[in-house]
């Protein structure tokens, strides 16, 4: 890999940028710009020396010849153009003094390969002999601080949709895409399946959950469609509804059924900046785990906390936004499910939830990154409460239960923190549940996870700074392309804590391994061995068992 990285910018300018250019290129040839002086800002320059980190320059193009590249932000008056490259990542000859012949590409190809089969698709700027005969950048904002500029966002609200939409605006020939005048849309749809093996589980196991050999075999884990789109508005509004036939995001508030549910029905409406209103059925603004799409995850289930005691999705309005250029993100929103249980508003939950994230650290080049995040989450429990859920296999029986509190209200507080290194992500939440119910003794549940993931191929995560987030594995080199994939290691352990006043709903601790293979950014397959260490009034229960999981996205 490191061979690779050294020898890529000479090899990429002999063989793939050269005939870029020419007529028979990927680059669809359109009017040159005729401007005498251009300014580019907040440019990745590929830096080939071992443990040195790739520059952020700005360039400066005088009748066509390249006069300065420099890491400070360059001169802004008397330029005809100042274009902002959002990071992108620049190849090509880059001699001062003379004609330049460049192009900057919106990815990095020694993270994703497949950018430099498709310049067509992710070329963002290509200059030919001091010509401009491509520009998709935008104009640069006047002294922006060049360190803290990123690579363009492919989704401007809080909360992604269930699928990655690397190809919604960049490719405009996809079968699956609607456009018209007023309404863009693309068609997704997702398929998992599921075989389980349970190994073994002792004595106590078998008393507390039964028999788990009943779970073994092949099940459909889930099956979403959908769509996401755009309505053609000044500032364009996004759409997205999905729909599944079992409860793809479970929860202690779904259920797992073959009906068919509608899991995300929102749009979002943009306002000045970065600001966004977000209204409909959605994921509530709380906790990195449960905001990442599931089939993206190091792991192929959420940690037990998660499913326990935070929400799948519910109904309501969140207003979301950025600060201190984007290193720090804002959400807040007022949930109801009056619409899914069928009752009125004033009987049913009224959630009040927020989280914020900041990065306290980060390299000039992204490639370490420092993340903390805290969400709040108060339910008025005007329906009651019930904590409960399987232990991180979807083909199993609830583990922990506290069955129906009458409480009064509860206060959720989590705590997160994520650091990425390269192909390297840690990443923990902590949660700490505190329960308004005299009765039960006003109990305090808690729980927890620590998960590690390496990459073994050495692509990166990539962070989203709009909503503070990890985004999916990316494949440099799809097997369908003559390449081996992504495979990524995972690890994690985690406790859930469900014993506490005069509810005994279980102590559940985790260990698992994972094992993940993106053939493509489409297709994966993956294995998880877990064991289960659970502590109710039965005694202590061990089990083990192995996952194995075939996610199909149809994009």
């Amino acid at each position: 890999m490191n061979i690779i990285r050294r020898i890529l910018p000479s090899l990429v300018g002999l063989i793939f940028l050269i005939p870029a250019f020419g007529n028979e290129s990927g680059i669809v040839r359109g009017p040159a710009l005729d401007l005498t002086t251009v300014l580019i800002k907040n440019a990745v320059l590929i830096v080939e020396s071992d443990g040195v980190e790739d520059l952020v320059v700005s360039l400066l193009i005088k009748k066509g010849d390249l006069v300065m590249v420099t890491k400070d932000p360059g001169p802004e008056k008397e330029m005809d153009l100042v274009l902002d490259a959002q990071r992108g990542i620049i190849l090509g000859k880059l001699n001062v003094g003379e004609p330049a012949s460049f192009m900057i590409l919106d990815e990095d190809p020694r993270v994703n390969f497949e950018v430099l089969l498709d310049t067509k698709t992710h070329a963002n700027f290509v200059l030919k002999e001091g010509v401009i005969i491509r520009n998709r950048l935008g104009v640069a904002p006047l002294n922006p601080d060049a360190s803290g500029a990123e690579k363009p966002q492919e989704w401007f609200a809080y909360t992604a949709p269930p699928v990655a939409l690397s190809t919604f605006y960049k490719n405009e020939n996809k079968w699956n895409r609607f456009r018209s005048e007023f309404v863009n849309a693309t068609f997704f749809g997702i398929l998992a399946l599921d075989g389980m093996a349970w190994l073994d589980q002792n004595e106590v196991s078998e008393a507390q959950s039964g028999s788990l050999s009943t779970y073994n075999g092949g099940a459909l884990r889930g099956l979403r469609f959908g769509t996401v789109g755009s309505l053609g508005f000044e500032k364009p509004w996004i759409f997205t509804f999905f729909a599944t036939t079992t409860a793809f995001d479970k929860g202690f508030d779904s259920e797992t059924d073959d009906r068919l549910d509608i899991f995300d029905l929102r749009l979002d409406i943009p306002f000045y900046g970065d600001l966004t209103l977000s209204v409909g059925k959605q994921k509530e603004p709380l906790s990195m785990e449960r905001l990442s799409g599931l089939v993206y995850l190091p792991m192929q289930e959420r940690a037990a906390v998660s499913d326990a005691m935070m929400s799948s999705r519910n109904i309501g309005i969140v207003l979301s936004g950025t600060g201190f250029d984007r290193r720090t993100t804002w959400a807040g929103g007022v949930f109801n499910p009056w619409l899914d249980t069928g009752t009125s508003i004033g009987d049913t939950s009224t959630h009040l939830v927020g989280r914020g994230t900041v990065i306290p650290l980060e390299s000039a080049s992204e490639k370490s990154l420092f993340h903390l995040g805290m969400g709040l989450r108060y339910p008025n429990a005007k329906s009651g409460l019930r904590y409960a859920t399987q232990p991180e296999f979807n083909q199993a029986p609830l583990f922990v239960d506290t069955g129906l509190l009458v409480a009064e209200s509860t206060m959720l507080y989590d705590l997160e923190a994520a650091w990425r290194w390269g192909p390297l992500l840690l990443n923990g939440e902590v949660v700490m549940n505190q329960i308004e119910d005299a009765t039960a003794g006003d109990p305090i549940f808690t729980g927890y996870h620590m998960t590690a993931s390496y990459i073994l191929t050495g692509e990166m995560r990539s962070y989203n700074k709009r909503s503070g987030l990890f985004l999916p594995v990316p494949v440099a080199k799809s097997v369908g392309h003559g390449g081996w994939g992504a495979w990524e290691l995972s690890a994690r352990y985690s406790n859930l804590d469900l014993n506490e006043g005069t509810v005994r709903g279980g102590d559940m601790n985790v260990y698992s391994l994972g094992l993940n293979w993106w053939l493509s950014t489409s297709a994966s397959f993956g294995v998880n061995y877990r064991h289960i260490v659970l502590e109710d009034l039965n005694g202590t229960g061990r089990s083990n068992g192995l996952m194995t999981r075939i996610t199909l996205i149809l994009e």
